[in-house]
């Protein structure tokens, strides 16, 4: 089998869990719109737990035959539809808990919560590699970060019992009328705008993980023959520079707003991405400080979450946030591994132009988005739910 077409195969197994997130996420939202967000903020850390603890332990492809891979596509299903509602659903509730001056950092915050368990799963993969031949690895010890991470995701889900509804939800509860129009419904009808402009937001957040964080270390290991303890030990330092930058980032967007902080950020991480795949091809060396700096770069997707939580009222917002990023991240993040990967056969800086050109459209959105909510923007908070806050 050619490597291309392996490798093909590799992410579209990863692919399989974008497809899961619309459903997932707008049926958790809905939830979450209606009865609280607290209850569904429990249940999707419980979602995405229980398969990953299950990919851990599932037989292998020799005991079991063709039922492997289907159980393990299932799996990763599931874990699709648990993020669907975890991330947006994280989002809303921070968001909702905090003062409306403080929501960049407190968005900035969960976002480099987000990346930090990027962060250690990137360590995981850097230990195990060093830990273990190719031939342990692939014998049992790639079992290890799903046995530990489903593990943690059901300590978590413990923890979130102590978890307080937010202000905003229940000022929003005692004011309904007794029969409520459901949310994706409203959402559809009267908020189609901020919709295309959180999804095309997206799609540049997914540009900036997919390929930058997520596919680099791999496309490395085939385009420059790198050892995967070396790219994946650039990873960690990648990504603990995108953690860090990511509550910078949230900090500066509560002091100079979604557009400048977007516009900035967008043109580093567009330079820094092409000074990361030019300056390895030309001296391997560069590798670490390079991968490091576009990283840092990518912090900027804090701006996604920052604009998703302003674009929708309270009465929507996570229905609103939930369609609209996981929508866009099923089509752009699913699309975007294979698409990748069909364009480095005829190019080989195709990921960095790649990248380039989302990053573009996205700034066109944020400047839409400014020229739009210089007009009307829905209010974060409802006027009762503020004096809690303060």
């Amino acid at each position: 089998m050619p490597e291309w077409l392996s490798q093909l195969q590799a992410f579209g197994i990863f692919a399989a869990g974008y497809l899961a997130r619309p459903l997932g996420g707008v049926i958790m939202a809905h939830f979450g719109d209606l009865f609280g967000r607290k209850r569904v903020f429990t249940f999707s850390v419980f979602l995405m737990a229980v398969p990953t603890l299950i990919m851990g332990l599932l037989p292998t492809y020799a005991s079991i035959g063709v039922a492997a891979p289907i159980l393990l596509l299932l799996m990763r299903v599931l874990q699709g539809a648990a993020i669907g509602g975890e991330a947006p659903g994280a989002w809303v509730f921070v968001a909702e808990h905090v003062p409306a001056r403080r929501v960049g950092l407190a968005c900035g915050m969960l976002t480099g919560g987000l990346t930090g368990g990027i962060l250690l799963g990137s360590l995981m993969a850097t230990g195990i590699n060093l830990a273990y031949t190719p031939a342990e690895v692939a014998d049992f010890a790639w079992r290890i970060p799903f046995i530990t991470g489903g593990i943690f995701g059901l300590v978590a889900m413990y923890l979130r019992r102590w978890l307080h509804e937010t202000p905003v939800f229940e000022a929003m509860r005692r004011r309904a009328g007794p029969e409520r129009e459901m949310p994706i419904k409203t959402m559809l009808r009267n908020q189609r705008t901020s919709i295309i402009i959180s999804m095309l937001v997206t799609w540049m957040l997914t540009a900036a993980i997919v390929v930058v964080i997520l596919m680099t270390p791999a496309l490395f290991q085939k385009m420059h023959g790198l050892a995967p303890a070396t790219t994946l030990g650039a990873n960690v330092a990648a990504t603990f520079a995108l953690t860090v930058m990511a509550v910078v980032a949230g900090a500066l967007l509560d002091r100079f707003g979604a557009l400048r902080v977007g516009l900035v950020g967008g043109l580093a991480l567009v330079a820094s991405t092409y000074a990361l795949y030019f300056g390895v091809e030309a001296n391997p060396e560069n590798l670490l400080p390079l991968y490091a700096l576009a990283g840092a770069s990518v912090g900027m997707i804090t701006v996604v979450p920052y604009l998703m939580v302003h674009a929708f009222p309270a009465e929507t917002r996570f229905t609103g946030v939930s369609f609209s990023y996981n929508v866009s991240y099923a089509i752009f993040g699913g699309v975007t591994p294979l698409l990748v990967s069909l364009l480095l056969a005829a190019n080989r800086h195709a990921a960095a132009h790649y990248v380039a050109a989302v990053v573009v459209i996205g700034m066109a959105a944020l400047v839409w988005n400014a020229s739009r909510t210089a007009r009307t923007a829905p209010d974060l908070l409802p006027p009762e739910a503020e004096p809690v806050l303060r």
